[in-house]
């Protein structure tokens, strides 16, 4: 793990991910996720039902040694097959949006250290049977691994979790502000483009992943050149996630700060791993703000912030 945050410090767009694998079945299918909202694996733990317990894959919470209560959700029953009954189970207890999980799963296998350009984008078939569940696709030793959403799956069994708007509407300066928002999640871009338009201060351009995003800004950096306008005539700001296939959003960030027109754009990152390590994480690549989903609010009052003092 103390190699992996060198690694990220460095926007060098690499990530490691801990192999596990479900039965389902009858046949075993591999997934991954990414090292850093790891906490810890071990050994199945007796839970106590939860109330409310609306989806059979949560089956109920277990107490952690740092202190916490945690929910435990069946990795077999959330994809659609039988519970997981071997004796040999594994808990994967992790961290994110500043909340602990576990899943349980069958086994762990191994740890891989890749780079992002690696990671491939899931089709749309596979995006419409894991109900946006799989976020990258990698394969391995003549095998694919599948790279999980864990904030979806954790939104669709606990709504609280979701990303959301709370507080009054913000006031607004009569101005609208054009922003790139970049996140590899489908659900995120449509939740995250609905309740920013619905505000009305930001007109959002998408895209999926941080080369996309480059490739975009390449393109708007070339024509402000040849329409003589400058780059804040085309984009104000930028929102994006840390997790993406091809470029992550720290090597994103960090050719945007070291591009000498485009280093102007006030970056945001919005991610459900932001923690004081990775927090320093980002400032080392430049960006300007970082927010932990689901705190939108936040996000939108910095950005906006950010914007009209980058801009005036």
């Amino acid at each position: 793990m103390a190699q992996t945050n060198i690694l990220l410090e460095t926007g060098t767009n690499e990530l490691e991910i801990v192999e596990f694998y479900v039965n389902q079945d009858g046949y075993e299918a591999h997934y991954g996720l990414n090292v850093a909202k790891v906490v810890e694996i071990g050994r199945r733990q007796t839970v106590t039902a939860m109330p409310e317990m609306r989806h059979k894959a949560l089956l109920g919470a277990f107490p952690h040694r740092n202190g916490r209560i945690v929910p435990l959700i069946d990795m077999a029953q959330f994809l659609g097959s039988g519970p997981i009954t071997n004796e040999d189970a594994k808990v994967i207890v992790t961290e994110f949006n500043t909340v602990c999980t576990g899943f349980l799963v069958s086994g762990v296998n191994r740890i891989y250290r890749l780079s992002w350009t690696d990671v491939e984008a899931p089709g749309n078939f596979l995006q419409n049977v894991s109900r946006s569940s799989v976020t990258g696709v990698v394969r391995l030793e003549e095998r694919v691994i599948f790279l999980l959403d864990l904030e979806a799956i954790v939104a669709e069994l606990h709504p609280a979790m979701a990303i959301s708007f709370d507080g009054t509407a913000a006031d607004t300066d009569g101005k609208t502000y054009n922003v790139l928002h970049v996140d590899d999640s489908s659900s995120i871009r449509s939740l995250v483009l609905e309740l920013l338009s619905k505000e009305g201060r930001f007109n959002l351009t998408q895209r999926v992943n941080g080369q996309e995003a480059w490739d975009y800004l390449q393109e708007i950096r070339a024509r402000s050149e040849e329409e003589g306008k400058p780059i804040s005539s085309y984009v104000q700001g930028i929102i994006s996630d840390i997790e993406m296939p091809s470029m992550d959003g720290l090597a994103l960030c960090k050719r945007i700060k070291e591009d000498p027109v485009l280093k102007r754009v006030p970056v945001a990152i919005f991610s459900s791993m932001i923690n004081e390590s990775l927090a320093r994480k980002c400032a080392s690549v430049g960006a300007d703000a970082q927010y932990t989903k689901p705190d939108l609010k936040a996000l939108s009052v910095k950005l906006h912030d950010l914007i009209t003092k980058a801009w005036g």
